[in-house]
């Protein structure tokens, strides 16, 4: 997600760094890399040279060129012009649904409307289990034209444990009626709407989708992007626009290949908020759309709050509280050693932990070496699992004998044993280090 922008905005800056003064030449030469970049990102030609025109004018407006610290500055007003584009500064905590809601989805087929559809009842599950909540939710659909498109809906509420209606009427615009009428007579909170879509826009689906909106009158309508489609994205979301509306947008796809183009250009055209975007398969693979967090990664920034969103939603209150206990302490064993690996390997691997880390898409690091990393911790988890709980909580016991038998028990050779006691060592160097520092209390 948005890793080439990363690495060419990255480079980019990475070339101003040390200059004692930005001149007119180098400033031309760095923007037009900038509008290259963002141009092989897939990003609308017209939104690109409104973007370099805006960044132009604040350079030459606050004196860069003849300032200081030329660098920084030029960074902060790239970033400000993003973050501009992206949809500004976002004020809430968190996206809250109102209660009772209609939301409907729309989108193209293979656009991932259905399974926005389960990350979004999901993501409103969690919200609410956090204030010991629960909510009643259902799932329905008009998608009579895609095979298997209800089958896959259905598929989908019992994974996230919503219930399914299935209309008996066939027309759409009918079931539509009946859909409605069974939600309300039910006393359900949410109501998560599919429709159809085609492979292409037609005049017939968009008067059907004009027709049920009508019927539905849903508090959110949500317009589904894939994100690998880049520019053309943007077609589709002023056709929809233009004959049916919607609210905002879901970016759908975003852990692919996408360049970003879509997320960039999306909300400067259409005037028009991304609400959420899907980063994976998995139901909990959808983040809130935060410009400003969006804006940093582009920049390779990194975004650490979002990092540690994911550990308080991945990693138990008590888990956290145990480790922290050990590293107060001062001294660690193995077993908080194990407890580190364990909570890092819920956050992720090794590269989708990376990309939320400053500066790190400037150090070059290849995906052989982060796959070789992620090994690394494997094999790790493998050997501790193979010591007993004594060697775990005394490692000063584990000698030659005991590193055959550990090694043996977790298919790994001795090289790899006395690797991890070397990160061990390292990890408790660390934390002395660490206890001793007046700001860490």
């Amino acid at each position: 997600m948005f890793d080439f922008l990363t690495k060419k905005f990255s480079g980019i800056f990475a070339s101003l760094t040390g200059k004692s003064k930005l001149t007119e030449q180098n400033l031309q030469q760095v923007l037009g890399q900038i509008k290259d970049s963002l141009l092989e990102s897939d990003v609308a030609y017209e939104s690109v040279h409104t973007f370099i025109d805006g960044v132009q004018r604040e350079v030459i407006g606050q004196k860069v060129v003849a300032s200081m610290n030329p660098s920084e500055q030029f960074v902060k007003i790239v970033y400000d012009r993003m973050l501009s584009f992206l949809g500004g500064q976002y004020l809430q905590e968190g996206f809250n649904f109102q209660i009772p809601s209609v939301i409907m989805v729309m989108g193209l087929q293979g656009s991932g409307k259905t399974t926005s559809i389960g990350k979004l009842a999901y993501f409103i599950k969690k919200q609410a289990e956090k204030h010991g909540k629960t909510r009643k939710i259902l799932f329905a659909s008009v998608d009579f034209y895609r095979p298997a498109a209800l089958e896959q809906l259905q598929v989908l509420a019992g994974q996230v444990s919503v219930d399914f209606y299935r209309s008996p009427q066939t027309d759409p615009v009918l079931a539509a009626k009946d859909i409605l009428n069974y939600y309300k007579q039910h006393g359900y909170e949410y109501l998560f709407f599919d429709t159809a879509g085609r492979l292409h826009i037609d005049e017939s689906m968009m008067q059907e989708l004009q027709t049920i909106k009508k019927i539905m009158q849903p508090k959110y309508s949500f317009m589904v992007l894939d994100a690998m489609t880049g520019q053309e994205s943007l077609n589709v979301a002023r056709s929809f626009e233009k004959t049916v509306g919607f609210d905002g947008a879901i970016l759908s796809k975003m852990d692919s290949e996408a360049r970003g183009g879509a997320a960039f250009s999306f909300r400067y055209e259409l005037k028009k908020p991304i609400y959420f975007m899907g980063v994976g398969e998995k139901l909990e693979n959808l983040e809130i759309f935060r410009p400003e967090r969006v804006a940093k990664r582009m920049l390779g920034m990194g975004d650490v709050m979002t990092l540690m969103e994911q550990a308080q939603d991945k990693i138990k209150q008590s888990e956290q509280e145990t480790i922290a206990k050990s590293i107060m302490s001062g001294n660690i064993t193995l077993n908080d050693f194990a407890q580190q690996l364990n909570m890092m390997s819920k956050l992720g691997s090794v590269s989708s932990i990376m990309k939320f880390m400053p500066g790190m898409a400037s150090m070059k690091v290849s995906a052989q070496d982060a796959e070789k990393s992620d090994k690394e911790l494997k094999k790790f988890r493998a050997i501790l699992s193979s010591m007993t709980p004594k060697e775990r909580l005394k490692p000063e016991i584990i000698n030659d004998s005991r590193k055959k038998r550990i090694a043996d028990g977790a298919g790994v050779d001795i090289s790899s044993v006395n690797l991890l006691m070397q990160r061990f060592e390292q990890s408790k160097q660390f934390v002395k280090l660490l206890k001793k520092n007046r700001f860490f209390k």
